[in-house]
């Protein structure tokens, strides 16, 4: 099955389960009984369909088709010994909704501090590399299919594609759109088209669902210049950086204690929005590795307590097996429990911890590392300063992450062993959305109605009108061909 999760009839499952990524980091093969649990959900959906009547999509598209999914996923891992944490649903989930709706229905406020969309046809586009390679190494997805240009792909992360799967076909209810690691002439998405993307949104119901990050490179020359205009002229939330990125690669990248690093943070504290988004983890390749760890956030948090640090990603790294907290290892989520540990930041301080893409990869592939990956955030930085992220629309509607963490539960014994908290509906409550309102300075008053379903704004009538038509798709390079092209599309 080349499309993890495309079956023989054309369709496919609610819970995307796959080998994309967000472009940044190669993909990685499923374990075999990820693989094995992919026809079982498969099987699964079409009985319980036919029980209930239904046609094959419907069900799929259903909160009964999602607990389906999910408890394929249970069965698979727990076969495999993986039972540090699961998708916790009542058995009679898959054929009941209201038993499914309990737990994967709309109850909470959704703040995404990590979203992605490109400009298909931005200038962007005349300064990429020859092509080298043929169509078929780029990944396929439907919004791009018919179209027999190498580029008509990138239609798959246009602005009316975000907001389709971010705003309408997912639970959603703000976003910070963010931005990409690129030299600041080839950037995928300038701010400008930034700003107009969420001009677009606010016209939707007359007030912000999607706030703006600056993209900054501190480390080039004049690497500091946008940020006083974006303040100025953009009215960015926060500042968002790649500790990987160099002039000359990854091996030129810089730290947060440095020069280019303290200039950085200086600079942005001067300018009144003392808070910046730091790319960490999901190294981009070994050259240059040592910047990609969290060693330098506690040291520099605990230089600038009147500056907000979050990290975004948490400093996973795909190719480390997240287990129990490691003081002595050399990259992942650890590094940024020991960096702040050795520095004396305390939980509950100024720095987060952000779930984009190590949610979205541990939540398919291990529900143990995904436990301990959770437990150790909450327990390092607080319950109060882990935020949700997803990464989208690199992997599509995010509408499955959020399902699944809905779902998710860390075990008791790991609870026992090593104090990692259990996953409240209070807690979850938190990590969707009310944890950013703080340091994203969002009025909550103003902005909680958007998730109540009795005070409706133009989006909630417009999802409540909407027929849902999710593509169930990931867009992002799901090979190693496919990344390797991707890359060099992309610079």
């Amino acid at each position: 099955m080349t499309d993890h999760g495309l079956d023989p009839e054309g369709t496919r499952l609610p819970v995307k389960i796959d080998t994309a990524t967000n472009g940044e980091f190669e993909p990685v093969a499923l374990p075999p009984a990820i693989e094995a649990a992919i026809h079982e959900a498969h099987r699964a959906a079409g009985e319980n369909a036919r029980r209930l009547g239904l046609g094959r999509r419907a069900f799929l598209t259903s909160a009964c088709g999602v607990a389906t999914t999910l408890a394929a996923l249970n069965e698979a891992h727990a076969a495999a010994g993986r039972t540090g944490g699961s998708f916790d649903l009542p058995k009679e989930a898959g054929l009941d909704r209201a038993a499914a709706d309990s737990v994967l229905a709309k109850r909470e406020f959704v703040f995404d501090v990590q979203g992605h969309h490109v400009n298909p046809s931005g200038a962007w586009i005349g300064k990429l590399k020859p092509d080298a390679r043929p169509l078929s190494s780029l990944p396929h997805a439907s919004c791009g299919a018919g179209d027999k240009e190498v580029l008509g792909y990138l239609n798959c992360f246009g602005a009316d594609r975000f907001v389709k799967d971010v705003f309408l076909d997912s639970d959603t209810d703000m976003m910070v759109l963010s931005f990409t690691p690129a030299p600041y002439d080839r950037q995928p998405l300038t701010i400008e088209e930034a700003a107009a993307t969420r001009a677009l949104v606010k016209a939707l119901d007359g007030t912000e669902r999607l706030l703006l990050h600056c993209p900054v490179n501190p480390n080039v020359p004049d690497g500091l210049a946008p940020m006083e205009r974006a303040v100025s002229e953009f009215r960015i939330a926060a500042f968002k950086t790649y500790t990987q990125f160099g002039p000359q690669g990854p091996a030129s990248g810089f730290r947060l204690t440095d020069q280019y690093g303290t200039a950085f943070i200086e600079k942005a504290r001067d300018l009144g929005v003392p808070m910046i988004a730091i790319h960490k983890g999901l190294p981009f390749s070994k050259q240059g590795y040592e910047f990609s760890t969290c060693d330098d956030v506690g040291p520099a948090a605990a230089r600038h307590p009147d500056v907000t640090f979050l990290i975004y990603h948490a400093g996973y790294d795909s190719d480390l097996v997240e287990g129990p907290y490691d003081p002595k290892a050399v990259g992942g989520i650890d590094t940024l429990v020991r960096s702040l540990e050795q520095a004396g930041v305390k939980p509950g301080a100024n720095v987060y911890a952000e779930l984009g893409s190590t949610w979205r990869f541990l939540m398919l592939r291990d529900p143990t590392q995904a436990a301990h990956a959770l437990g150790k955030l909450l327990k390092a930085v607080g319950p109060d300063r882990v935020l949700w992220g997803t990464d989208s629309i690199w992997y599509g509607s995010p509408q499955d992450q959020i399902q699944a963490f809905r779902a998710f539960q860390i075990s008791k014994e790991l609870q026992e062993k090593h104090g990692y908290p259990e996953l409240t509906p209070g807690l979850k409550a938190k990590i969707f959305g009310l944890n950013a309102l703080k340091p994203y300075k969002v009025e909550p008053s103003r902005l909680m109605k958007r998730a109540s379903l009795e005070d409706a704004d133009l989006v909630q009538r417009l999802r409540h009108a909407y027929t849902p038509d999710p593509a169930f798709e990931t867009y992002g390079p799901k090979t190693r061909a496919e990344f390797l092209r991707f890359k060099e599309l992309h610079g």
